[in-house]
């Protein structure tokens, strides 16, 4: 019997996925019905037009999985944002699609919330128990995430960008409406963000990974340092110049309903 205590829900950000997206999501579901809380997993297709994820999971009438997409790319960023508004659950996680990542770090991060009663828990390729495998590049970017993060944004944590989170719902009540990144330097948004509001107890917790694809080409790795540094000079300004984090700035943030309404007109 799954324990009445709390409810958890899980996002899956899903991008170009089609060949492989039935698969991972059934593997996702697997490890969920074995944890000892209910759950609901949201699959939010980042472009319904780009290729045939949406369809293949629609037809697959799994249980406990709740489908949501929009016709345009918009970003990682905001495929989470999008699912994250539409959870009832007093956990809320994101996990990458692809099956990089072992589906059964969920547990420990859920583990690890409640052992310290954290508001965040991050899974780290750097934990010293965590076992990674992942090309020379991937190690570049993540290395400039982690100088941008500390250095710029004061996230004392050791890995931002691990594709694995939780969080408590007050964090996310708190937090979501404010975010603005829609792509690369989410997980730093967010972070920062809810550092910034007082939620401090953020832990990492270690990660089981293997990418499975090959290398990025130089090239691309390059625009996705230059695109992440971009993307949190950003966030520094509206988090320490403009203040746009601050409460008082309630009437500029982007809400949910309205970014609802732009994405299912196309526009």
């Amino acid at each position: 019997m799954k324990n009445s205590d709390h409810f958890l829900s899980v996002i899956v950000p899903i991008y170009k996925q089609e060949q492989t997206i039935l698969t991972d999501i059934k593997g996702i579901l697997s490890t969920l019905d074995q944890i000892r809380y209910d759950y609901e997993l949201i699959a939010v297709v980042d472009g319904t037009l780009i290729d045939h994820s949406y369809q293949e999971l629609k037809r697959s009438h799994l249980p406990k999985l709740k489908l949501y997409g929009y016709p345009h790319n918009h970003g990682k960023g905001f495929a989470v944002r999008y699912g994250m508004a539409r959870t009832k659950g007093d956990y809320i996680a994101f996990i990458d699609a692809g099956m990089e990542i072992d589906p059964n770090g969920i547990s420990m991060v859920i583990e690890h919330l409640e052992w310290y009663e954290a508001d965040i828990v991050v899974a780290s390729k750097l934990h010293p128990a965590s076992r990674v495998q992942y090309p020379t590049d991937r190690k570049i970017i993540s290395l400039g995430a982690r100088i941008i993060a500390r250095i710029l944004l004061n996230i004392k944590v050791s890995d931002t960008q691990a594709g694995l989170k939780i969080f408590k719902r007050q964090v996310l009540e708190k937090v979501l409406p404010r975010l603005m990144v829609k792509n690369y330097a989410f997980d730093l948004e967010i972070l920062s963000v809810a550092n910034y509001l007082g939620f401090f107890r953020i832990y990492e917790a270690p990660i089981k990974l293997s990418y499975n694809f090959k290398s990025l080409t130089h090239a691309t790795g390059m625009k996705t340092v230059i695109t992440c540094l971009i993307d949190a000079l950003a966030v520094f300004y509206r988090l320490k110049i403009l203040h746009y984090y601050d409460n008082h700035n309630q009437r500029q943030w982007i809400f949910d309903k309205e970014l609802s309404m732009r994405i299912n007109t196309g526009l």
